[in-house]
């Protein structure tokens, strides 16, 4: 089993440093275009073999697509963050060009890999991705959801003094500030959550879920590393064994909640094909109105896309 991870950057490294010490692909391959720079991540996290006792090789390549040939999983974490001065559109100008290159060497070397779309503005670059890779769209989606509801579980546990592990929770809708967790379908052992704590204190934890990448920004001047690699591992690990775990993932709708030709974060099974299936929840009305909200913000953004295509 063989996964590339495109993008030796702080979020890809991290997501190939848990790929290989928990043993999920027999050959882990980090490409990034700077020169010797995955090569150096690679080597690095090579060396922890020893220490953290696993057999995953680890290799870097400097912007050479034929190392990663015959991949299984494709992890695409590569673009520029945001910059003072940048508008929306040039940022999304900037990476399309970038995703546009990278599903196109991937797909050339590994046609039948899964692609799984880390880089920003999430939506609108796994819509860049479906795009060029033109496969499969079960085959080509996004890592937000499975990091959102990681934040909002995380915020949970620390709230109610309990473990995370027994904390599930549901969100969908685009990644940013228009994502709609689901408190309905949020649980602590089974538990409502509803039972457990104040709808105000939920409320505040709802808003900090919206805004946890933000917030890290603030932190610490760059956006997020470890959650959003650790996010984007846990998918790969469950296409790679066909686990059939149930995620919140960003994929193609063709109906279902009434939306189509749209990337947008829903439940999914997701097993060794990708996208198994689309769960459909039955939202209530409120529920309704907040992803159809969602759906305007992340359509918005998609056709900025569009536009920049039919112009170029």
């Amino acid at each position: 089993m063989k996964v590339t991870v495109v993008g030796a950057g702080n979020v890809g490294a991290t997501c190939a440093d848990v790929l290989a010490y928990r043993e999920i692909a027999n050959e882990i391959v980090l490409l990034d275009i700077k020169e010797g720079f995955a090569e150096g991540k690679a080597l690095d996290i090579w060396q922890t073999s020893p220490i953290n006792q696993y057999d995953s090789r680890v290799i870097g390549s400097t912007n050479d697509y034929s190392k990663t040939k015959d991949s299984d999983v494709v992890v695409i974490t590569s673009g520029l963050p945001r910059k003072p001065g940048m508008s929306r559109d040039d940022l999304i100008a900037t990476n399309a060009g970038i995703v546009k290159t990278v599903t196109e060497n991937i797909v050339l070397h590994s046609p039948n890999a899964i692609i799984i779309v880390v880089s920003n503005p999430l939506d609108v670059m796994t819509y860049c991705a479906y795009l060029n890779a033109k496969i499969d769209p079960n085959k080509v989606f996004g890592m937000a959801g499975v990091l959102d509801t990681a934040r909002y579980r995380a915020f949970l546990a620390t709230e109610l003094n309990v473990s995370p592990k027994d904390i599930q929770a549901v969100l969908m809708g685009g990644h940013g500030d228009t994502m709609v967790p689901l408190p309905r379908y949020t649980t602590v052992a089974g538990i409502p959550v509803t039972e457990l704590i104040e709808e105000e204190k939920l409320n505040e934890i709802i808003e900090r879920t919206k805004f946890g990448g933000g917030e890290i920004v603030k932190l610490l001047g760059t956006s997020a590393w470890y959650a959003p690699g650790a996010a984007a591992a846990q998918m790969v690990e469950a296409i790679v064994r066909d686990q059939r775990r149930i995620f919140p993932v960003c994929a193609w709708l063709q109906g279902e909640y009434g939306f189509s030709n749209i990337y947008l974060g829903v439940p999914v099974i997701l097993g060794k094909n990708g996208i198994e299936k689309i769960i459909e929840l039955d939202l209530n009305q409120e529920e309704k109105v907040l992803l159809a909200e969602s759906v305007e913000a992340v359509k918005s953004v998609m056709d900025v896309l569009d536009a920049m295509n039919a112009n170029a």
